[in-house]
């Protein structure tokens, strides 16, 4: 018995091309959600907080450049 990636591979393969580029369309809408809910969580959770801590840092430092 496969697994279920096994199983929406077989039926991705059998996409038209359209159904294909709606597909293509739909996931990365939906990877870029899931992306930003772990980041959202990892704020929450103060992940981030030393990596901004140090950035502010560098940033009063005069060690940071405008974008």
């Amino acid at each position: 018995m496969g697994s279920k990636v096994e199983a929406l591979e077989n039926e991705i393969k059998d996409l038209s091309r359209d159904e294909l580029a709606s597909f293509r369309n739909w996931f990365v809408k939906f990877d870029a959600a899931e992306w930003d809910g772990q980041i959202e969580n990892d704020i929450k959770a103060g992940k981030l907080d030393q990596l901004a801590a140090k950035a502010l840092a560098a940033h009063k430092r005069r060690k940071s450049r405008e974008l």
